[in-house]
């Protein structure tokens, strides 16, 4: 019961007070990642310095579960490359599906507060929305 306390908190804290949530003008990637079914919109803003994620933020709206994920998400990847960013992404997809190991789950840092999504298929959508949109803004479209 511990656990969800503090999992709650972190999505708390990331929908309250988003460290990565403003604008980037001079974003080199600007794409809009869209959940039809409940109205979830982001603009993922990335600034890239070669291969590696210099910079983030987005900015739109939605639920508390999407923005926090986008926030922490962004959190996680800025100073990364893109294949290690990208990496992360499937690891958090399979978290989702209940395919995680407890490693990679642990690798995921802030982003393991998600972890009891899977549970809610409702809300799968929303959780996924920053990461399925990093996806197709690195070019990797293939499904996880």
């Amino acid at each position: 019961m511990e656990n969800r306390s503090f999992y709650n908190e972190i999505l708390t804290e990331h929908n309250i007070h988003p460290e990565f949530k403003h604008d980037l003008p001079d974003a080199d990637i600007v794409l809009e990642g869209v959940n039809p079914s409940c109205g979830d919109d982001i603009f993922l803003k990335l600034k890239l310095d070669g291969d590696v994620i210099a910079d983030g933020a987005f900015v739109g709206d939605g639920c508390a579960i999407s923005q926090a994920s986008a926030d922490i998400m962004l959190g996680m990847i800025i100073g990364r490359k893109k294949e290690e960013a990208l990496h992360m992404g499937e690891v958090f997809l399979k978290m989702i599906k209940g395919e995680a190991t407890e490693d990679e789950i642990e690798s995921l840092e802030e982003a393991s507060a998600l972890r009891d999504i899977a549970h809610m298929p409702a809300r799968v959508k929303c959780a996924v929305l920053g990461w399925r949109t990093l996806k197709e803004a690195l070019g990797n479209k293939e499904e996880a």
